[in-house]
């Protein structure tokens, strides 16, 4: 079990996951909060965020007036 479990923390290692938190107002924790798991971050700009989920489905979003979301390592 110990070397499946050091197998598991290798493999994370080199494959980050983030939690990424898209806000479509000021306000998290609203429920109009959408929270994904990503493994790619693929653009990341004040106004454009693009990201892969773990079902390999991007996943884009676009405002003019700039987007509230937060991403966080896991």
């Amino acid at each position: 079990m110990e070397r499946q479990a050091l197998l598991t923390k290798i493999i994370r290692y080199f494959r980050p996951r983030y939690q990424v938190r898209v806000s479509f107002n000021k306000e998290y924790g609203d429920s109009d909060d959408k929270i994904y798991i990503a493994k790619k971050i693929i653009k990341q700009k004040e106004n454009h965020l693009k990201f892969r989920n773990l079902a390999n489905k991007t996943i884009e979003y676009r405002s003019a007036g700039g987007l509230n979301y937060i991403i966080e390592d896991m």
